[in-house]
């Protein structure tokens, strides 16, 4: 009879007890690591579907943009791509190109070096898209660099206490210290537990941002040379 599930049963139950027999400190730090932990899983989850719309969003902007004759009309229908930060960044463009054109003596025509200020604002709303798409990620840096420390302090303070219970008890067997160190451990488990996730999942949407700062910059290119051909006299 195979006795692996037994023993993950009875290694699950001793770790249930080693937590609820610990100290004070151990539980207080075992809740700051649970509390880390739910709001890096928020984090997390929110990201990745806000990260997935922006990216199939943005698919479908991308070829309604090429499709689309004039810029006035995909100005128009451009909220039902909301989600993607192509958006914002087409918008910013689109009014300093308009404001540029106005101000020209041919109707719909604009001097070569008006592109430059176009430029500018498509940089400036790349910017800000990829100011938005990054918050929040801090708190995963966070959670990931803080979280070891915070069950390390909990294993420390648990290793203190088992050597002064042994050290007032003037015993010297192993057996004495065994259980303090063990729940003083699960500290340190526990922080190892939270960071992780928090690290990976940090590196990953670190590379989604890459991954859409190099589509914005594409689009703005782009969008200028659109412009370039359509808009300059």
């Amino acid at each position: 009879m195979d006795s692996s599930p037994l023993l993950a049963f009875v290694g699950g139950t001793e770790v249930v007890r080693l937590i609820a027999d610990s100290g004070l400190v151990a539980k207080g730090v075992l809740v700051v690591l649970l509390l880390f932990s739910l709001f890096s899983w928020t984090v997390i989850f929110a990201k990745a579907r806000s990260f997935r719309r922006a990216r199939a969003q943005s698919e479908q902007f991308v070829r309604a943009f090429r499709r689309c004759e004039k810029f006035s009309d995909l100005h128009a229908m451009s909220d039902q791509f909301r989600p993607s930060p192509l958006v914002a960044v087409f918008q910013f463009g689109y009014e300093e190109l308009r404001n540029q054109a106005a101000g020209t003596l041919h109707t719909g025509q604009m001097r070569a070096n008006g592109l430059v200020a176009v430029q500018r604002a498509l940089q400036i709303g790349s910017s800000e898209q990829l100011s938005a798409m990054e918050r929040m990620l801090s708190w995963l840096a966070t959670t990931g660099a803080v979280s070891p420390f915070v069950g390390l302090f909990g294993t420390v303070w648990g290793i203190i206490d088992a050597f002064y219970g042994l050290g007032t008890s003037g015993a010297g067997n192993i057996r004495t210290v065994a259980p303090g160190i063990s729940e003083a451990l699960i500290t340190t488990a526990a922080g190892l537990f939270v960071a992780i996730p928090a690290v990976i999942a940090y590196n990953h949407f670190l590379g989604n941002l890459r991954d859409f700062g190099t589509r914005m910059d594409n689009f703005s290119l782009e969008f200028l040379n659109v412009s370039e051909r359509n808009y300059t006299s």
